[in-house]
């Protein structure tokens, strides 16, 4: 036996007698059978859970695969390398095993809910009514279909940017059948469905590709240190995202701290949280040490390294598993529909101190704003040490567009956009309208490729290279075309609101967090195309910009018009099931969103007339200026105004009779 079989029986052992373990621990594994009721048997109370472990095991053993041929190893001017070839191939027998595992889940879970065996629900009514009518079903049902499509679609995949299309697909793959577990049940499910969708993907990336990273060191694969450079990298932001998600996916779970040690599920968390601890440390110790051997040509230490690192990941798995068969503890919450809905107590009347004062929590958005500002305060800090240049404007104008966003997102504006329709268009109106104006306007595409380094190997792809590649791609030159940017930006909004998309996404956080999302990109991408200081396939004359602002913005008041004559309540089953009993009524709430609507656009439009003059008077000042330096260099003028000089001069001529 190889040793790098022998490493995958020791790490599939961690696993399951992690999972053993756990669900002893938690009281799943052996439950009290109370006489009468139905019992599905030990084959489903073991297979199910077992399945789940296979199903998770699959998926992360896949991202690691996928982030190895994409961005661990170099590649070819975008062609993948004989070695990440194969780990697509390889990703692609393992997503297929993934579809299979989801599906043996779907069977033992139809079992389970119905207290019966295995033979006795194997008929396609049950199966099928299961997997389109519970939300675990429907939930597995699509990592089933992901997993075949991921596994088809891997077979043709020979370039990092395919490759990299499919990492992005198995990471949305991972989220659907973890969110409707316990976090679904959670009281505060906005956060508990942030913070679970953050740790699923860290931890995904770093067990995968550590995973990955050892099988390439014992198969003695060429750019083992070029890979495990790039993964200790990688794994320092994973390692944070965990700790980070991790606690607060358990402030969501938690009644009390003394939980930890009370409850069983503490307990278990508590296991997770030492093996955290371990695996930091462990990481440390590869980026002092074997990092170091790894240089001088000594791979046996990381391999050892690595291969124990793996195992206690992967038997982390294993507890985390039993962990989502194990209930959380039990504590009082208001028996409020409101709170259930959202996450938190009915707001008091609506006044500005409240708006102020009333801050919350939304995890998804604290990360993006933190993350906005940290990377664009590393590259003006890049640059100023480097003795590089960066206008004072582009960072207040950034910085300026980040404390809006983390405004409309933690502040009582954001609680307050839940309940009422006229507070939810002042946060759409400012996501799409007034954020993405200062954002583009901070030029963070050009401070990224002034301040990234080249890929050390020419014709790799770094950072640097795929910001090029991105920016040079076909979908980049549709999506800000003109007429595809501004038909974004109009068609959705009406899309939005006058279907039943806009009562879906209120009522599902995740679709919360897609339609706030889509109103700051679609925001990004219109005023991109009209205002942005970065490089871009498509860029329009001044005049053009101009045209484009004027005719864009009739269709806003239209909309807003629109609204304050409708004479129904948009997503009137989310707002009456609030409860809300003080303030205006649901029609005059609407009617006055759509005053705001029609109304707000006056804002933005001054502040992008004034962007595009002052643009405009730089851009002729600076062709004047290299005019003058052209003509100072070859001794010549403008022909233009030499001839009309000339022309001047011989009728000055003429009239003089000469």
């Amino acid at each position: 036996m190889s040793r790098a079989a022998r490493l995958a029986l020791v790490t599939v052992a961690a696993a399951v007698a992690a999972l053993v373990v756990g669900m002893m621990a938690g009281g799943s594994a052996f439950p009290r059978i109370i006489p009468g009721l139905p019992d599905s048997g030990a084959v489903v109370r073991w297979g199910l859970p077992l399945s789940k472990l296979l199903m998770d095991a699959c998926g992360v053993v896949t991202v690691g695969l996928l982030v190895m041929a994409a961005a661990l190893l170099p590649n070819d001017k975008g062609v993948l390398g004989k070695s990440a070839l194969e780990y697509v191939k390889a990703a692609s027998w393992v997503a297929l095993v993934w579809a299979g595992a989801a599906f043996l889940s779907i069977v033992f879970g139809v079992a389970e809910s119905m207290g019966r065996t295995v033979p006795q629900i194997l008929d396609r009514a049950f199966l099928t009514s299961y997997a389109t009518q519970t939300t675990q079903g429907v939930a597995l049902t699509l990592v089933v279909l992901f997993g075949v499509a991921i596994a088809l679609f891997s077979r043709g995949a020979i370039t990092a940017g395919a490759a990299a299309g499919l990492l992005v697909f198995a990471m949305v793959t991972l989220l659907p059948a973890p969110l409707t577990g316990h976090t679904s049940s959670s009281p505060n499910h906005d956060l508990a469905t942030s913070s679970v969708s953050l740790h699923l993907l860290s931890l995904a990336l770093w067990t995968g590709g550590l995973g990955v990273l050892a099988l390439h060191a014992l198969r003695k694969q060429p750019q083992l240190d070029v890979a495990a450079q790039r993964f200790s990298r990688m794994a320092l932001w994973c390692w944070a995202g965990v700790g980070l998600s991790g606690l607060f996916a358990l402030v969501a779970r938690l009644g009390a701290i003394s939980d930890l040690w009370t409850s069983e599920y503490g307990l278990l968390a508590v296991a997770k949280i030492a093996a955290f601890v371990l695996l930091g440390y462990i990481g440390y110790w590869h980026r002092q040490r074997t990092l170091a051997e790894l240089r001088a040509r000594k791979p046996r230490a990381f391999t050892r390294l690595a291969g124990g690192e793996m195992v206690l990941m992967f038997a982390t798995i294993g507890v985390a598993v039993a962990l989502s068969r194990t209930p959380p503890p039990e504590y009082s919450i208001p028996a409020d529909r409101a709170f259930e809905l959202l996450g938190f107590p009915l707001p008091p009347p609506l006044t500005l101190g409240n708006i102020f004062s009333l801050w919350w929590l939304d995890l998804f958005f604290a990360v993006v704003a933190a993350v906005l500002a940290g990377l664009y305060g590393a590259g003006v800090l890049r640059l100023r040490r480097r003795g590089d240049r960066w206008p004072w404007g582009r960072t207040a104008s950034w910085y300026a567009g980040v404390a809006l966003l983390v405004f409309c997102t933690q502040s009582g504006l954001a609680r307050y956009a839940k309940v009422m329709f006229d507070i939810h268009m002042i946060e759409h109106m400012t996501l799409s309208m007034v954020v993405p104006i200062f954002l583009v306007l901070g030029g963070p595409v050009t401070l990224a490729l002034r301040a990234l380094k080249p890929a050390a190997k020419r014709g790799d792809r770094g950072p640097r290279e795929w910001i090029t590649t991105i920016l040079h791609s076909r979908f980049t030159k549709v999506v800000t075309h003109p007429l595809i940017a501004t038909a974004i930006f109009i068609a959705s909004t009406y899309a939005l609101y006058f279907t039943p998309l806009f009562e879906s996404a209120m009522n599902e956080h995740l679709g919360h967090i897609w339609m706030t999302l889509h109103f700051l990109l679609s925001g990004c991408l219109f005023f991109w195309v009209i205002i942005g200081v970065d490089p871009g396939p498509n860029r329009l004359p001044h005049v053009g910009r101009l045209l484009m602002l004027f005719v864009t913005m009739p269709f806003h008041a239209f909309f807003g018009i629109a609204l304050m004559m409708m004479g129904s309540v948009i997503a009137s089953g989310w707002y009456e099931q609030l409860g809300r009993t003080w303030g205006a009524t649901l029609i005059q709430t609407q009617r006055d969103g759509g005053a705001i609507a029609w109304g707000f656009g006056e804002i933005p439009t001054l502040i992008v007339l004034l962007a595009i003059a002052v643009q405009w008077y730089k851009d002729d000042d600076r062709q004047a200026r290299r005019a003058d330096r052209r003509a100072d260099r070859t001794g010549a003028g403008d022909p233009e105004l030499d001839s009309y000089n000339d022309y001047l001069a011989r009728l000055n001529r003429a009239d003089k009779g000469e």
